[in-house]
């Protein structure tokens, strides 16, 4: 096996782990206070749109990565509908849909088209729940795992997509790996004590 093959499954086996410590918080906590809603339903696009992009381009890390991404995000977009009593056909049906469109632009343009577009939802993810760290009155429902998992996934495939080279990938992870820091640090500060700027409304769970 090549450093190139290695580094991908590497990878693959981070994002195959990546939305389980979240998971597991929410099974455990029953919160789900300073978790994003847009950003799971963004990782939804995401899951979909890179497992039919690694079809696309023969790359079977990243189909195994997303297919069991999927495991992980939509019991979470579940388990955050049933606590906020929210529709789950109306919180998945924008997600698909802007798959579909993704995937077009792929099928229609090719990879650096694709990387460019997916920067929509990649950055939608990691912004959306900057602002729910930022927001939230609470982050109790954040796993801190998972936050760092979602920096060290975006490095590696960074690296291997340097090492492919494969544009696409590194248009889009190499802004991730900005917006995920940052969020690990916030979530660190607001751990100590910093208190929410422009807070929401506490959720109040469904019972």
């Amino acid at each position: 096996m090549s450093l190139v093959d290695a580094l991908g499954w590497v990878a693959a086996a981070v994002g195959i782990l990546l939305g389980l410590p979240q998971l597991v918080h929410l099974i455990r906590t029953r919160h789900t206070e300073g978790v994003s809603l847009l950003a799971w339903q963004a990782l939804l696009v995401l899951n979909l749109s890179w497992g039919l992009h690694g079809v696309l381009i023969g790359q079977l890390n990243m189909i195994v990565t997303n297919a069991f991404g999927l495991a992980t995000t939509v019991p979470i977009l579940v388990l955050m509908c049933r606590s906020r009593g929210l529709s789950l056909l109306r919180v998945l049906a924008p997600a698909v849909v802007a798959a579909v469109v993704v995937i077009g632009a792929d099928l229609a343009f090719g990879s650096i088209a694709f990387g460019a577009v997916v920067l929509i939802p990649g950055t939608a993810v990691n912004v959306a729940q900057s602002v729910e760290l930022v927001r939230s009155p609470s982050v109790e429902g954040v796993s801190p795992l998972f936050l760092t998992l979602a920096v060290v996934n975006q490095l590696l495939w960074v690296s291997w997509a340097f090492l492919v080279p494969e544009p696409g990938t590194i248009i889009a992870a190499s802004v991730a790996v900005f917006i995920t820091t940052f969020n690990v640090l916030w979530w660190g500060l607001r751990r100590l004590g910093l208190r929410a700027f422009f807070p929401e409304p506490e959720l109040t769970p469904v019972a």
